[in-house]
């Protein structure tokens, strides 16, 4: 099985090239990839297949739109919506093979298609789509509660402002939540504001654990810092999908990221690095696992 490794703001991923949807790609196969030790290493795991071959009818009904598919894999092995650094480094991994050319195109996901804007070389711009509003939420850390705003970026987000510096929280565990408020689990941000439009964070992913970055949070965060303590929480949700306008700086443990709010969508920009690439040998795959 052949194999690359890259990042986006050091949230990094191992990219699976399968353009005819071949590889039998299970729960327990990813979950090894991931494993920091045993494995590869990751945060979850790009498969790139194209559209017309994801094995999926909702999936392949977006042929028409984009070539091909990101079927995104947390590091745990369950399927995603959406990974807005994964997204990145797909398009970037798509140029460099030669699969792709630089330019704006449309990228398939589970979350639907996604507009791409990048370069030969820089940083990736993607369409994020318009992110939805849908209420107040608290998430805990040891024992201590914040207040946050559930946002939907394809995915559940619950972005939570706190006034510390990110760094002072714990999050060797997972935040607990209300499992009746996010049933499917959530991926939980808290952030701080630095400066004007400008905000750091910290977050913890639902089947990942912490990451370095979010691209997907980054978003949710931008929302919820921009919509600040406007009430009712959904209030721009109901107002005919009218959203704040700015572009946002969002710092994360692995670098920067710019987020613009245009009134309609949302655009995540920011690097993409391809740092490796080789074969996963055929005897480890098969071997089974020790756990």
């Amino acid at each position: 099985m052949r194999f690359l490794k890259g990042h986006g703001t050091e949230n990094d991923f191992v990219i699976l090239p399968d353009p005819d949807g071949a590889l039998d790609l299970t729960a327990e196969t990813v979950a090894r990839i991931c494993d920091r030790r045993a494995g590869i290493g990751a945060d979850g795991v790009l498969r790139v297949v194209r559209t017309k071959a994801a094995g999926e009818p909702a999936v392949e009904a977006l042929a028409g739109e984009a070539e091909w598919f990101m079927d995104y894999r947390n590091a745990d092995g369950s399927i995603a919506e959406m990974c807005g650094n994964g997204t990145r480094v797909f398009a970037r991994y798509l140029v460099e093979a030669g699969l792709a050319s630089p330019g704006e195109w449309g990228l398939a996901t589970r979350a639907g298609v996604r507009g791409i804007s990048l370069g030969a070389t820089g940083d990736v711009s993607v369409d994020m789509g318009p992110p939805r509003l849908l209420g107040a939420g608290e998430a805990s850390v040891a024992g201590q509660a914040y207040q946050g705003r559930h946002v939907s970026m394809g995915n559940p987000h619950l972005a939570c402002r706190i006034d510390e510096p990110v760094a002072v929280l714990d999050l060797c565990r997972a935040p607990s939540f209300d499992p009746a408020a996010f049933p499917e689990g959530v991926n939980v941000e808290f952030y701080r504001p630095v400066g004007d439009h400008h905000v750091e964070m910290r977050v913890y992913e639902r089947g990942s654990g912490e990451t370095r970055s979010c691209g997907t949070g980054t978003v949710a965060v931008a929302v919820a810092a921009a919509v600040g303590s406007a009430e009712p929480y959904d209030a721009y949700a109901m107002a005919g999908g009218k959203l704040p306008r700015g572009e946002w700086s969002v710092d994360i443990p692995g670098g920067r990221v710019t987020v613009t709010l245009d009134g309609r969508t949302s655009h995540l920009k920011g690097p993409a690095v391809i740092v490796a690439e080789g074969e996963l040998r055929a005897d480890w795959l098969a071997a089974p696992t020790t756990r």
